[in-house]
């Protein structure tokens, strides 16, 4: 049966995609290798480790003082004692990436705010 010459064309494009595959491959294998390599090599001349790890040396401690009274979350709906709970997580997260940290202290943690952190956030004891 004759074949049009689209059809033709078709399985030449297929039939070299074949036979180039392998060679795709290794040259996909040869950029991870030099991207890898890059890395490295960059991570060694800076010798300082990771941008995180570098931008903690550079931070200067405050000597403000920000307190958080949890007095009051007995008159707070749940919602509200989540909500806080949340703001609270946040305050935490963003004073420890920032240059200069304030000291950062919860008073009068107990209650359902406590009950709240202790459920949802287990790790909330090691902020200290």
């Amino acid at each position: 049966e004759p074949m049009s010459k689209r059809q033709r064309k078709k399985l030449l494009r297929q039939k070299q995609w074949e036979e180039q595959k392998d060679l795709r491959r290794q040259k996909r294998k040869e950029k991870r290798q030099k991207r890898k390599l890059e890395r490295q090599s960059k991570s060694y001349s800076s010798n300082e480790g990771n941008d995180r790890k570098r931008m903690r040396r550079e931070v200067v401690p405050s000597t403000l003082r920000l307190i958080v009274d949890c007095s009051f979350d007995d008159l707070m709906v749940l919602k509200d004692v989540k909500k806080l709970h949340k703001q609270i997580q946040r305050c935490y997260a963003e004073n420890r990436k920032a240059f200069h940290p304030v000291q950062f202290y919860l008073t009068s943690h107990g209650g359902q705010l406590k009950r709240n952190m202790n459920e949802n956030d287990k790790g909330w004891v090691n902020w200290k």
